[in-house]
C-alpha cells in the first residue's frame, strides 16, 4: 500500500474536507469506478482523479487503491467513508429541509404518492382541498416503493399519500381510511377470468418479486406475508422498486400481486392487459398521510386536516376518533 506524506490533518491540524470533496470520494467509493464516478459527478476524469489524490494528501493516508478494473478502499478508507457518507446525506439533508421552508413560505406543498397520482381516484377531494385553499400549489412527486429509514424514503416531498410506511420517530402518520385489496394479475393468467377470490385460494401463487432495498415488511404486505406468516414459496426473478416495474412484470409473467383497490381501478382502466379480482377476506389496507416532523410546517397541517374531514368520502371508511 502506498504511503502518503502526512498531511495538514495528521500533525494535529483543523482540516475540513470540503463538502464537494466528501462528496466526490463518496460517489467513486460506491461507483467502484473513477470513470463511472465521473460521469454521475458530471466532471471530467481527470479533474475528479486529481481531486481525490489531493484529498488524500491532505488527509495524510490513502483512501484507495488503484487498479485496471477500477478502485477499491483501503482499510483507512473504509472508515473513513462512513463518516464522509454521514456527512454528506447531513448536509444534503439540511439543503433539502430548507427547500421544503421556502416552499412553505411560498404557498407550494410537494405531495409524494406510491403508484397512482391522487388525483387519478379521487378527483374530488382534491377539487375540493383547491377550492377550500387556493392559495396553496400542490406538485406531485411519484416516491419508489418505501424504503428504511422512512425519512430517507420522504426526503423530497412534504407529505405522501401511501399504505403504511416503515415506523421512524421522525416521521409523522395518520390514517385517513380503508380500502379493500385486490389481486392483479395478467389478463391471460389462469386467475383473471374470476368474479373473486379467497385469500386461501391465492397463498401458493407465484408473486411478483420485490427488490431488496424496498421494505420487507412493506412488500410483504402486497405478498401476503401478514396472512401467510412468511414470504411466498415462489417469486419471480423481478425486483420491483415503483409501480412501472410491477406491471411491466405482470405483462410478462404469470404471476400476481395484490394492490390497494383504487389503485388496481386506475391501473387496469389504463393497461387492458391486466385484471382486478376483488379479495374477499383479506385486511384492509389503511391509507394514510405521512410526512418528515421536520418538514410538519402550516401547509401540511391546513392540508392534513382538511384531508381528514374527507377521508370516509375519499376511501369509503370512516377514521375512527382516536384513530
Amino acid at each position: 500500500m502506498t504511503r502518503l506524506r502526512a498531511g495538514r490533518g495528521s500533525a494535529g491540524g483543523a482540516l475540513r474536507p470540503s463538502r464537494t470533496q466528501l462528496l466526490y470520494f463518496v460517489t467513486v467509493a460506491e461507483s467502484g469506478q473513477i470513470t463511472r464516478a465521473a460521469a454521475k459527478l458530471h466532471i471530467a476524469q481527470p479533474a475528479l482523479s486529481q481531486a481525490i489524490a489531493k484529498l488524500e494528501s491532505e488527509l495524510g493516508f490513502q483512501l484507495l487503491d488503484r487498479h485496471a478494473r477500477g478502485v477499491t478502499l483501503t482499510p483507512s478508507g473504509q472508515i473513513f467513508l462512513g463518516k464522509a457518507r454521514r456527512a454528506v446525506d447531513a448536509e444534503l439533508d439540511a439543503a433539502r429541509t430548507a427547500e421544503a421552508l421556502a416552499r412553505g413560505e411560498q404557498q407550494i406543498l410537494e405531495w409524494g404518492f406510491v403508484m397512482a397520482p391522487p388525483g387519478l381516484h379521487s378527483p374530488g377531494p382534491l377539487r375540493a382541498l383547491a377550492n377550500a385553499h387556493p392559495e396553496i400549489d400542490i406538485r406531485y412527486r411519484e416516491l419508489p416503493f418505501p424504503h428504511t429509514p422512512t425519512h430517507t424514503w420522504l426526503a423530497d416531498v412534504d407529505l405522501a399519500v401511501c399504505h403504511v410506511p416503515p415506523p421512524d420517530p421522525e416521521v409523522w402518520s395518520q390514517r385517513i381510511g380503508r380500502e379493500p385489496r385486490v389481486v392483479l394479475a395478467s389478463t391471460a393468467h389462469p386467475l383473471a377470468g374470476r368474479e373473486q377470490l379467497t385469500v386461501r385460494e391465492i397463498l401458493d401463487e407465484r408473486f411478483i418479486g420485490f427488490d431488496d432495498a424496498v421494505d420487507r415488511e412493506w412488500a410483504g404486505f402486497w405478498s401476503l406475508d401478514d396472512l401467510r406468516g412468511g414470504p411466498p414459496a415462489s417469486i419471480t426473478i423481478d425486483r420491483a422498486s415503483n409501480g412501472q416495474e410491477i406491471l411491466a412484470s405482470l405483462a410478462v409473467r404469470s404471476a400476481i400481486i395484490t394492490a390497494p383497490a383504487s389503485v388496481a381501478a386506475i391501473v387496469t382502466n389504463v393497461d387492458k392487459g391486466v385484471a382486478m379480482i376483488p379479495l374477499t377476506d383479506a385486511r384492509s389496507s389503511d391509507v394514510v398521510l405521512a410526512g418528515r416532523e421536520d418538514r410538519r410546517n402550516t401547509i401540511v397541517n391546513e392540508v392534513l386536516e382538511f384531508m381528514l374531514g374527507l377521508g370516509a368520502k375519499w376511501y369509503g371508511a370512516p377514521v375512527p376518533p382516536d384513530a
